[in-house]
């Protein structure tokens, strides 16, 4: 095949492979030119110049958002689009019941006719993009082909880019081929479409950047976690923090919960006032991703493979997370929120009052208290609303987000948001309950999801719409993994978001969240300040150090309460969700539940 590369862009590798593959992507797209991405400040700023003058992108106020930008997605491409999202495998099993399944046969001929010619007046980006710091054993390199200077910029921020990934990679280094259109942005005409045994990953149609920012949840979870079943490690929809007592020592927490429900803002805790004195730090190492391995040392240890945050504006502020404040205070790509007359940026529930008008994330004029045609109120900024900025800007990163060797893992977490049922923490019996806990956890939907606002959803380790392979040899991986480990992290279920019969929250908010780390932290260190119930462990009345805080006796209780007639129900719901997955559930996670029933039922 003839080679499509100007002579004066010539490829800046050696590697065959890739300049044949993105020469046949060419041929497929139609583009005008080809730029290979190097990751250059210069190149940065030519690419943003160029965004803004076709409207891409909008410079903010400079002078109050340093190197801050501003984007809109199309109305109808706000969030990920899962029921357009596809695992392609040549078996329908090995996808499992909880992915939708496309042939690969199938996946590439049908999104093949929405890119054919779609980048046609357009320029195709060449971004090489390592996932985990360049050269590290953990990292897996990815090249993604895309049209839209917002994915470039982007995944500058998101990955580490450019000639130093390409050098990298070398001749005949692995990659993951990602590919990526906006097309027409129409919705009819979008797909997702992973490709594990291809190591290949499509998206068309969309340009938000769960869709289209190919490194994130389609690289680092799908396509990973199943590279990581074959290779023996675990990709997981985790955060990672470490928590340093005054003495230095310091222990790492990974933990997963769904989109919105505070991930970002746990991973970025600063201590409560009522903690201060005991002088602990926290360091930030990631708040979305980890990939974890067995050590020599017998113990887990994990990589943020990611470089930035891509976090929900709405609920982000100076009270909830100080430090994703002062993050992206420059350098800032702000999608979908309120753009202010003076060119700053507002969403619902941030530190400013709503201003007197704006232009709202559909690009329409908006001011306080307009509401639609049917009397409902309309948001300034969208419930899904994103910023994505550097990493490296959080006043709490850890030096380890760039340590090839990653961190070692003292407790894993579980959680969702539930109003009744789950306690504010409780811990698992063992590694294998803990697994079973993991694969059974649900949480009310969030607008990053599509679906019905609070609807209770069965969301196993956070991985539902992410795992890349039948859900059932997933937890089956997962309980491998334990057999393998000589130090097992303790695993633990939290939920922030209990309610009492008003509807209010009976715990006080993400900023008191360290109160339950230390009580974690103190479980993994053989501290006996826990009561046996038929779920797992929970604090005693006096295991929480509540210091400054006033909760009542009554209100801990209904904190800590494991009330066996919502427990009994939760079992029926949680056994109906099991039995999906048939002959490919373990037998050890049916026995867990069995135990679990039991010991609720006596």
């Amino acid at each position: 095949m003839a080679m499509l590369f100007p002579k004066k862009t010539l490829p800046p590798t050696k590697h065959t492979v890739l300049k044949n593959w993105v020469s046949e992507m060419a041929v497929l797209c139609s583009p005008d030119k080809i730029v290979w991405i190097d990751g250059s400040e210069e190149e940065k700023k030519r690419l943003e110049d160029e965004a803004v003058a076709i409207g891409e992108i909008i410079r903010l106020n400079q002078e109050k958002l340093p190197g801050c930008f501003y984007h809109r997605t199309a109305v109808n491409d706000v969030a990920r689009t899962e029921h357009l999202t596809y695992i392609c495998t040549k078996k329908k099993e090995d996808a499992g019941p909880t992915n939708n399944w496309m042939s690969p046969k199938d996946g590439y001929k049908k999104a093949g006719t929405y890119f054919r010619g779609s980048m046609k007046g357009r320029t195709m980006y060449v971004v090489a993009f390592s996932m985990g710091p360049v050269g590290s054993s953990f990292s897996k390199i990815g090249v993604e082909l895309t049209d839209s200077i917002y994915v470039v910029l982007n995944m500058r921020i998101m990955t580490r880019i450019g000639q130093k990934v390409l050098d990298c990679l070398g001749a005949e280094g692995e990659f993951t081929k990602c590919l990526h259109s906006k097309a027409e942005l129409d919705i009819n005409k979008r797909l997702i479409l992973h490709f594990p045994e291809d190591n290949a990953i499509w998206s068309v149609g969309s340009g938000y950047g769960g869709n289209v920012l190919l490194g994130k949840k389609c690289l680092s979870l799908r396509i990973a976690s199943h590279m990581a079943k074959r290779e023996g490690w675990l990709a997981e929809h985790m955060l990672i923090m470490g928590i340093e007592e005054p003495n230095g020592h310091v222990e790492y927490i990974a933990a997963a919960f769904p989109s919105a429900c505070g991930k970002t803002n746990l991973a970025m805790l600063i201590p409560p006032e009522g903690l201060k004195v005991k002088g602990y730090k926290i360091w930030t190492v990631g708040d979305d991703i980890a990939w974890m391995r067995i050590d020599t040392d017998g113990a887990l240890w994990a990589i943020n493979p990611e470089a930035g945050f891509f976090g929900v504006a709405p609920g982000t502020n100076s009270r909830t997370n100080p430090n994703a404040m002062a993050t992206i205070r420059k350098d800032t790509i702000f999608t979908n929120v309120l753009l202010k007359k003076d060119f700053t940026v507002w969403w619902e529930d941030g530190d400013e009052p709503p201003p007197e008008e704006g232009i709202d994330w559909q690009g329409r004029p908006w001011k306080p208290g307009l509401k639609d045609e049917a009397g409902r109120p309309v948001k300034g900024a969208h419930p899904n609303s994103r910023f994505t900025a550097p990493a490296f800007q959080c006043p709490s990163i850890s030096f380890r987000l760039e340590h090839h060797h990653g961190v070692p893992i003292s407790a894993i977490v579980f959680g969702g948001r539930r109003a009744h049922v789950a306690p504010l923490v409780y811990e698992s019996f063992s590694w294998q309950h803990g697994v079973y806990v993991g694969a059974t956890m649900a949480s009310e939907r969030t607008a990053a999801q599509v679906g019905k606002v609070g609807e209770i959803r069965r969301d196993p380790m956070a991985m539902l719409p992410f795992c890349g392979y039948n859900m059932g040899e997933y937890f089956a991986h997962w309980l491998n993994i334990g057999r393998k480990l000589e130090k097992k992290p303790r695993i633990f279920h939290a939920n922030w978001f209990r309610t009492d019969e008003k509807g209010e929250f009976l715990w006080p908010g993400y900023g008191e969240n360290l109160r339950v780390l230390e009580w974690i932290l103190d479980r993994c260190n053989d501290k006996p300040n826990a009561v046996k119930t038929p779920i797992g462990y929970v604090p005693t009345q006096e295991g929480l150090d509540l210091t400054g805080l006033h909760i009542s006796k009554e209100e801990l209780k209904k904190l800590l309460e494991v009330d066996r007639f919502d427990w009994i129900q939760e079992m029926e719901s949680q056994r109906e969700f099991l039995s999906i997955f048939g002959e490919d559930l373990p037998e050890e996670i049916w026995k867990e539940w069995e135990e679990q029933n039991k010991r609720l039922q006596e």
